[in-house]
């Protein structure tokens, strides 16, 4: 059961350790991105279902400190028709995530990936005041996007940056946001099966660096110019996505 190697070479796990402490600093400044900068590069290396299932335990564990400093001052009533709509439509997703066919799955995950960048680096923002059919309609889109790539995110980043709350109510919106929902993907991912013991050999080294990453992370929120960081986050997140592509097989894999 410990011993990883049985599931992984020492070269792949320390490569995909290595992304998940990017990812876990991106995900402790902003409070999202830690699927778009793992999920398109870690399904090019390893079976979907199981970097999915791997990434959803370890963020929803290790990011626990976040979420309890975030819901004292997050904004209950547009989080929880999010997380309502996101718990039930989170089940199409993961439907299809195992059915799908794998290289299939991965060209979707670099299109989502891909388009909902695009759409945070627009600008693009929802101006009118948020109400609970929209913040219902959000949160079904997260959802499905969830269950098919852990790549919840851009859709609830866009609706909640238009707000004129401050930029910590917002980051506390999507931290608790993403902790709620994973307990409607977690049901999803035991009923489909996705647990498995290459889930857990990935976990035990995955924890420590993906952790390390949230703290650093976490610690860097307000210190930083938030212009510059967009502009690196943004950079991580499509060099993730280009990487990943099928179509670069035969040069990077």
């Amino acid at each position: 059961m410990f011993d990883i190697f049985a599931s992984y070479t020492p070269q792949l796990m320390t490569l995909l350790c290595v992304i998940l402490f990017v990812a876990g600093v991106v995900r402790g400044f902003a409070g999202f991105g830690a699927g778009m900068i793992f999920m398109p590069i870690a399904t090019s290396l390893i079976f979907p279902p199981t970097a999915a299932a791997s990434f959803l335990f370890l963020d929803f564990v290790i990011a626990m400190p976040l979420v309890v400093r975030a819901v004292r001052i997050c904004d209950w009533g547009t989080i929880l028709p999010a997380v309502a709509a996101s718990v039930i439509f989170v089940h199409a997703g993961t439907w299809f995530l195992a059915n799908g066919d794998v290289l299939m799955l991965r060209w979707i995950i670099f299109f989502i990936v891909t388009g909902l960048l695009l759409l945070l680096a627009s600008g693009w923002r929802y101006h009118s005041r948020p109400t609970r059919p929209v913040s219902f309609g959000v949160g079904a889109v997260a959802g499905v996007l969830g269950g098919i790539s852990q790549v919840s995110g851009p859709p609830v980043v866009a609706f909640w940056l238009a707000s004129a709350k401050e930029p910590m109510i917002v980051r506390a919106n999507l931290i608790v946001f993403f902790a709620l929902a994973s307990v409607g993907t977690i049901v999803a991912y035991l009923i489909n099966g996705f647990f498995t013991i290459e889930v857990v050999h990935l976990l035990l080294p995955a924890i420590p660096a993906y952790g390390i990453g949230l703290y650093l992370g976490s610690k860097g929120f307000g210190k930083a110019d938030p212009k510059l960081y967009r502009r690196i986050a943004y950079s991580l997140i499509a060099l993730a996505a280009i990487s990943s592509m099928p179509a670069l097989d035969p040069w990077l894999r």
